[in-house]
């Protein structure tokens, strides 16, 4: 039996913490929320063993639901996707194939990525775009 008290954060004369909060890893935050979906567990009574508020484990569970909580390969490689680079193609056509051809230059202006995802969904990216940002749509999209 273990008798050694708890570990306790440095606290100002309120209670409030003072000291640097705990970082949690992915796969720990995982393992705890993967203990509240065990038949009978208590979101409350799993946050109190492992000293962490239960808002926050609601926040996990939820970030579990997303995929977010996923552990990374150890090798830092990601899943690829099936790729298809087009050219853009304009075919003339009867009254209008000069207008037809310069809206089609205009939509697909330098710099522009477009991605058509299998289910037919498609992302278009003009300019810089935050990396992180766009893995997650893209995320979200082929989930649906």
């Amino acid at each position: 039996m273990d008798t050694s008290a708890p570990e306790t954060a440095p606290t100002d004369a309120l209670g409030r913490r003072t000291g640097p909060r705990r970082q949690h890893t992915l796969e720990e935050k995982r393992r705890i929320v993967e203990e509240t979906h065990v038949r009978g567990a208590s979101v409350a009574t799993v946050a109190r063993r492992h000293q962490v508020n239960a808002n926050q484990v609601f926040a996990w569970r939820q970030l579990y639901r997303q995929g977010l909580l996923e552990v990374k390969p150890a090798d830092g490689t990601s899943p690829l996707l099936a790729v298809k680079v087009s050219t853009p193609t304009v075919l003339p056509t009867e009254g209008g194939g000069e207008r037809a051809a310069k809206s089609a230059r205009r939509e697909y202006a330098p710099g522009m990525i477009e991605i058509e995802l299998c289910n037919g969904h498609r992302v278009r990216v003009h300019g810089a775009v935050d990396a992180k940002a766009l893995k997650r749509v893209i995320a979200v999209l082929v989930r649906r």
